[in-house]
């Protein structure tokens, strides 16, 4: 029987490694080891939302949050929105991401997730949690671009999982990269490897609910109006 879209998701996640070096202070968090729940809850998403061979659009994430999907395995998911919205309660950790907020907005304002899942697949190009250490034992969040050195380390692998992604069954012909930094860096790798014929660039979730949260409604309209086709 040829595999589902949801048992190539997690085939790919129970693979996930990133063996290569990093600069000094910076470490890679990989839930699917941390956690054994993690590992459960996301079976029990994508066994839910993607159970068919239905080929679906590709947005682009940054890399995933300690709070998001560096605790559910599931991109720009938080628990709360993981119980709430998805039906998946997760007992071992209690979680609120602000990105989570603003995306599962847009996902109820596209139709909820049933909807939304069937047509579209979140991840990121690096596809693991990243943090930087402040001081000795305090560690933040990092995105994969915040370092020259980090890039540049990561980059290979960058390339990699995006054509891993991209093999799941997804359609190359428009991309959704979520933040403008971000797409710069999609832009160049594009540019190397061409992998997407468009990219389509939109404000990244935790920039509007932190910054833009009194237009939230507009930028809501923008991403819907965007996946819909209607750019103008």
């Amino acid at each position: 029987m040829e595999p589902t879209f949801a048992d190539k998701v997690v085939s790919f996640n129970r693979n996930l490694h990133y063996t290569g070096k990093l600069p000094q202070g910076f470490h890679v968090l990989n839930p699917f080891f941390d956690n054994p729940e993690t590992m459960q809850v996301m079976q029990q998403f994508y066994s839910k939302f993607y159970n068919d061979n239905q080929r679906r659009r590709f947005i682009i994430g940054i890399n995933p949050s300690r709070h998001g999907a560096g605790v559910t395995g599931v991109p720009f998911t938080d628990t709360k929105r993981l119980e709430s919205v998805c039906g998946i309660p997760m007992h071992s950790a209690h979680t609120h991401e602000i990105s989570s907020v603003y995306l599962y907005d847009v996902i109820q304002a596209y139709g909820g997730p049933e909807a939304f899942y069937s047509d579209f697949y979140i991840n990121s190009p690096f596809p693991l949690a990243i943090t930087r250490e402040a001081r000795p034992g305090v560690l933040l969040n990092a995105n994969y671009y915040d370092d020259k050195a980090l890039y540049d380390a990561v980059r290979p692998f960058m390339i990699q999982s995006l054509r891993h992604h991209i093999a799941l069954g997804l359609s190359c012909d428009e991309v959704f990269v979520l933040g403008k930094r971000n797409a710069t860096f999609i832009h160049d790798i594009n540019k190397e490897v061409n992998l997407f014929e468009k990219i389509t660039v939109l404000e990244h979730p935790r920039f509007i609910q932190q910054y833009k949260s009194k237009e939230k409604e507009l930028y809501i309209d923008k991403y819907l109006n965007a996946f819909t086709g209607n750019h103008d």
